[in-house]
């Protein structure tokens, strides 16, 4: 996917403030009704993962790596599904919202990548074998400095494969992700509007 407008992230990113917030105030129903959204390039169907941080650690991160809903709503459904349902962390509560940093990955659709092709930092994995799913995005292996075998192996593990399973011909797929923070986007937040 192209790059999103400073515009457009902006928003997303307030818009997934906002339906955490309405999820943990129990009105995120409120989302499905049709949002204000600036853009119809937010209104197409988009993959994407949304990551939480709360001072530098991470705090939750769930996405849909396909395009099935309009990009804003697999934002929404992302960023509540990170505060409220990541396995490896309690829940968010309403008083950690304003720590949160946010994060959001809009991910290219997946296609079928050889070992060798992978780039480290370029593409994100996901390794399928049978019932069993792994995927990291594209800044983990970054942030890890992580070589290509390594990032392969870490996304076998995060599968519940063994390490190596990708040498035995594991389905692989690979894509790039735009990525955007409230950090890369500080700048006037735009006027919020009330889901509750």
């Amino acid at each position: 996917m192209s790059p999103l407008a400073k515009e457009e992230q902006r928003w997303l990113l307030d818009w997934a403030r906002q339906a955490m917030a309405a999820a943990l105030a129990g009105s995120a129903a409120a989302l499905r009704e049709e949002a204000a959204v600036p853009s119809d390039r937010l209104r197409q169907p988009g993959a994407a993962f949304v990551s939480l941080h709360k001072q530098g650690q991470l705090r939750g991160c769930v996405g849909l790596p396909q395009a099935r809903e309009p990009l804003y709503l697999t934002v929404a459904e992302a960023a509540i599904s990170a505060a409220l349902h990541d396995p490896r962390f309690p829940p968010v509560e309403a008083e950690e919202l304003p720590a949160l940093e946010i994060e959001i990955s809009v991910l290219s659709p997946l296609f079928p990548i050889q070992p060798e092709q992978v780039v480290p930092g370029e593409h994100g994995l996901l390794v399928t074998e049978g019932f069993y799913r792994g995927l990291l995005l594209p800044q983990v292996a970054r942030e890890h400095g992580w070589d290509r075998e390594r990032f392969l192996e870490e996304t076998c593990l995060k599968a519940g494969l063994e390490r190596t399973a990708w040498k035995r011909g594991v389905k692989l797929e690979a894509f790039t992700a735009f990525v955007f923070s409230d950090a890369t986007c500080a700048a006037e937040p735009l006027p919020t509007r009330s889901l509750l």
